[in-house]
């Protein structure tokens, strides 16, 4: 039985770059569920950086989770003593 080879030869795979591939897996696994999530990426002393990992593992959530009820408990804190018009500036960013 003979194989035949098409006119333009054999088929190539393209093969992706690396940053091909980073791009791929961000958009995969770098959002949530609703694919709403965003990456923050910042530089932090050794210091800043152990106290959530440690703060996570205490309460037995991940870091991403701890992050996320802290920064919604301080802006609760701080929205819940503004008045109505500085509510209203604090969250259209013009405060």
């Amino acid at each position: 039985m003979s194989q035949r080879q098409s006119r333009t030869g054999p088929r190539r795979r393209h093969v992706m770059s690396n940053a091909e591939r980073q791009a791929a897996w961000r958009k995969r696994h770098l959002q949530d569920v609703d694919g709403q999530g965003e990456r923050l990426n910042m530089v932090v002393p050794v210091q800043t950086k152990a106290q959530p990992t440690r703060l996570a593992r205490h309460f037995g959530i991940t870091q991403r989770e701890l992050l996320a009820r802290v920064l919604a408990e301080t802006e609760s804190k701080v929205v819940d003593g503004l008045s109505r018009s500085a509510e209203k500036a604090y969250y259209d960013g013009t405060q």
